[in-house]
């Protein structure tokens, strides 16, 4: 038999929810969305890094270590070197390629191995030839594919594959397949030897791997065989690689989950309201419960059993629902999520139970935060006042007390000068939230004073002289509503103007590093196979129409194991005006160079990850040791976040020997058209196998990179939305339908339901309207500390400040109207009753 407790416990909830389901359902989404949003994001991204740190363990195999080149290839005379070296059982050469697929805008991975050492470390490289060409594998035209790869090639075993070295065509035969390679994994595999003469990389290795015999110490070996060896090289374990991966996406992904989390703040919020407004309503049921014997314990303990029971509802929905959301985003798009970290593989998702675990108590967490305070003033409240009617915004006066609001706002703008924690802005993260609950703390005392002064301005209408003194006179039930909207809307705004920054800025700035009336390219998608050579580069100057054209040559420069890549970018600048080319930052007079110094040009990255200053000698792994070179300025750089350098195109030659190229940018001659000079550049022997567009092109398909980058975000800007106009809706209704005895009374005294329905559309407009225009305030200082704050510690760059005045305006003018019709709507029904009716509970 349940005990007599339960039971009313039981009553009270079933009474709650019969009376009003819809509010309890709208909590349980609010939850379960925010829910949702976290565990999916969650998955994908822990799906993700496992399938891509497995598929980097299977290229490096078990080795323990790898000696790779700071800029571009190691000599292969250093690999008897190694293979003979003391505490090493086995040496690997390995020759990594990014080969240009012709007709394929994506780079194929090919890896030349030697198969009898790779057996040894990395058996997972290993090819599967036929068992009638057993020697296939030593084939210098036999190449060897992933399934992924044969899939995305439709090509099978015994097909031709064309591939680019340069800007000739390479003919090779697809012989087999690679049986152990990941799902998804795009690889290709020929012999070590075949692969340097076919793309012209005879003498030169990208790594080779060492297996270390048994009791070697691996550190102090890594220690000592890095000073034998000197600067140029470096000595590296296999998952360092799968650590720089990490930190180059783990700004990304903490965004995401960090806008998850708002979804579930804005839920948190609805809760809260959901409660308040219940509490408020039931005050004369509690109050009479407490007469009768119930105490203040057993009142705190049932309403947040209300608000627990919503909590575990929705987080419980939640979480079936992200773990759905999770596997359809990773089979219909991947596990990028946009942001271009993860290429090249296909993970499936895994239930994580301790991920399940903390998003379902966050979930009953928020929710038993938002119903604490409610539940705090149900217990506390002196039975004898709350059984009176009109007490109910008296029960709420502790919400109109600043000083807490205040003290949160100055903390917030304390934390937001604090510098990044392990290069992530935390602080940032915690000084957006406490502005927001501060503001949105602020709210009571804000609409006291603001319709307090209107009312007191007077009114000779009915309609507006009710709307103001019930606003002014009962500001802390107003300020519920108001918070509901503020809470949405001000996040809505602070998002809104930080994407609409990056992506006005990233406009300008590829209008100013695109100059050119026509771009070259000898390949794209990351491949390092394609180049232009001095025969070519000579063609191209001499193409009728071009009446100047400038080289670019790229590659990568390891500055520290535990960082990814910098590029390293050599292209014409004058050390004079180095402004006429590149994006710099300040104007100021360029540094005096020393004698001897070679002058290069930084992106922000650098100065955040390797502390390089504008007039600082520096020290890079290129060129002859002991050449020096002066950072000569700072530039902007949206296309990488690892860091850039550039560099004269004249210091790059002379300085490694290589006078290759990867890119052209053509300027037309007076009266010639891009069209007929792209024709004759087509038509040169080697035009076929280059890539050619105009500015507008590029800055077209990068645009489109940008917003398929931020798709998630707008879709978690966007369920945040909806969650607040569920709240801002839940919240009028509710306090609409409990002023049923104050409508019966004003109908007594001759005002009309018309004049009634009125006054509510005015209330709902004016707190909407006063919840838009803090929204405004309180949302641009957000997007302030998100614009020059928590982009640049995420992401080590910074942009302008634009507004999407439009996009906003459109938004408040939607956010206005369905205020005024969800009060009108709930208003319909709370004065459709008899007016004697209404006010029975008063006699």
């Amino acid at each position: 038999m349940a005990s007599p407790s339960w039971v009313l416990n039981r009553w009270l909830l079933r009474g709650e929810w019969a009376a009003h389901p819809l509010r309890a359902l709208m909590a349980i989404a609010a939850i379960a969305l925010g829910v949702a949003m976290g565990f999916a994001i969650h998955l994908i991204n822990a799906a993700a890094f496992n399938e891509f740190s497995a598929a980097v363990r299977s290229l490096s195999g078990q080795s323990d270590l790898q000696v790779r080149a700071a800029s571009g290839f190691i000599d292969e005379n250093r690999y008897p070197q190694l293979a003979q070296h003391e505490g090493v059982t086995v040496a690997s050469p390995v020759l990594e390629l990014d080969a240009v697929v012709p007709g394929q805008s994506n780079a194929l991975r090919l890896l030349g191995i030697d198969i009898f050492r790779a057996a040894l470390v990395a058996p997972d490289l290993l090819p599967s030839a036929g068992e009638d060409k057993p020697f296939d594998a030593l084939a210098d035209d036999a190449i060897f594919l992933s399934p992924a790869a044969m899939a995305w090639l439709n090509v099978k075993t015994g097909d031709r594959l064309a591939l680019r070295s340069g800007t000739d065509t390479v003919d090779l035969r697809v012989a087999g397949g690679i049986a152990s390679a990941r799902p998804g994994q795009r690889l290709a595999v020929m012999d070590v030897g075949a692969a340097q003469w076919r793309f012209k990389r005879l003498g030169q290795l990208s790594r080779i791997d060492l297996k270390l015999a048994e009791g070697v110490n691996r550190e102090r070996f890594r220690q000592e065989l890095a000073r034998e060896l000197g600067t140029g090289l470096l000595v590296t374990e296999s998952q360092e690689q799968q650590e720089r991966s990490a930190n180059m996406s783990r700004a990304y992904r903490v965004n995401l989950n960090v806008l998850a989390l708002v979804a579930l703040f804005t839920g948190a919020f609805l809760v809260f309201s959901t409660q308040a407004l219940s509490v408020l309503r039931r005050r004369s049921q509690l109050a009479l419960l407490r007469v009768l014997g119930l105490s203040r314990r057993r009142v705190l303990l049932q309403i947040l059993l209300e608000g627990g029971l919503l909590g575990v509802a929705g987080a419980v929905l939640g979480l079936a629902l992200g773990y759905a959301l999770a596997a359809l985003a990773l089979r219909f798009f991947g596990g990028d999520l946009g942001g271009g970290f993860f290429p090249g593989i296909r993970p499936s998702v895994q239930f994580a139970p301790v991920a399940a675990l903390v998003f379902l108590l966050l979930g009953i967490g928020v929710a038993l935060l938002g119903c604490a305070s409610p539940a705090w003033e149900a217990a506390r409240a002196r039975p004898a006042a709350a059984l009176k009617a009109g007490s109910e915004d008296v029960a709420l006066s502790r919400l109109a007390k600043p000083w807490p609001a205040l003290i949160l706002l100055l903390l917030g703008a304390v934390l937001s000068q604090l510098p990044p924690v392990a290069g992530l802005p935390i602080f940032g993260y915690l000084a957006v939230a406490l502005l927001l609950i501060g503001g949105i703390g602020l709210m009571p005392r804000l609409a006291a004073l603001m319709f307090g002064a209107l009312s007191r301005r007077g009114s000779d209408r009915v309609v507006p002289a009710l709307s103001l003194a019930r606003l002014a006179n009962a500001p802390n039930q107003a300020s519920i509503a108001l918070g509901g909207i503020l809470s949405s809307f001000s996040l809505m705004v602070a998002m809104a103007i930080m994407v609409d920054s990056f992506r006005v800025s990233v406009d300008e700035w590829l209008g100013q590093v695109l100059s050119a009336d026509v771009y070259v390219r000898a390949s794209s998608g990351g491949a390092t196979t394609g180049a232009l050579g001095p025969v070519q580069q000579q063609a191209l100057a001499a193409t009728p129409g071009v009446r100047r054209i400038e080289f670019l040559k790229a590659q990568q420069l390891t500055l520290a194991a535990g960082q990814a890549p910098v590029a390293l970018i050599a292209r014409p600048i004058d050390p004079g005006d180095p402004g006429r080319t590149l994006p710099l930052l300040g104007k100021g007079t360029p540094p005096i160079l020393p004698a001897g110094a070679v002058p290069v040009w930084i992106s922000e990255a650098m100065v955040d990850l390797y502390g390089y200053a504008a007039g600082r000698e520096v020290s890079l792994p290129f060129g002859p040791a002991g050449t020096r070179f002066l950072v000569a300025g700072i530039w902007r750089d949206y296309a990488r976040q690892g860091g850039a350098i550039q560099m004269r195109l004249e210091d790059y030659r002379h300085l490694s020997g290589d006078t290759d190229v990867n890119d052209a940018g053509i300027w037309l001659a007076p009266g010639a058209s891009a069209e007929s000079v792209i024709a004759r550049i087509r038509g040169l022997p080697f035009g076929p196998a280059l890539e050619i567009s105009q500015p507008g092109e590029i800055r077209a398909v990068s645009l489109r990179i940008f917003d398929r980058s931020f798709a998630i975000t707008y879709l978690l800007e966007a369920v945040a939305i909806v969650i607040g106009l569920f709240g801002v809706a839940a919240t009028f209704s509710a306090q609409t339908l409990a002023r049923a005895r104050e409508f019966g009374m004003l109908r007594h005294v001759g005002v009309t339901r018309r004049q009634i329905l009125g006054m509510l559309a005015a209330e709902g407009g004016m707190l909407a309207l006063l919840g838009i225009l803090t929204g405004f305030a309180l949302g641009g200082c957000i997007s302030l500390i998100l614009v020059y704050i928590v982009n640049p510690q995420s992401f080590h760059w910074t942009m302008e400040l634009h507004v999407p005045w439009g996009s906003l305006m459109a938004v408040a003018a939607a956010l206005l109207l369905s205020a005024g019709l969800t009060a009108l709507l709930a208003g319909r029904q709370a004065v459709a009753g008899s007016a004697v009716r209404a006010v029975r509970e008063d006699w």
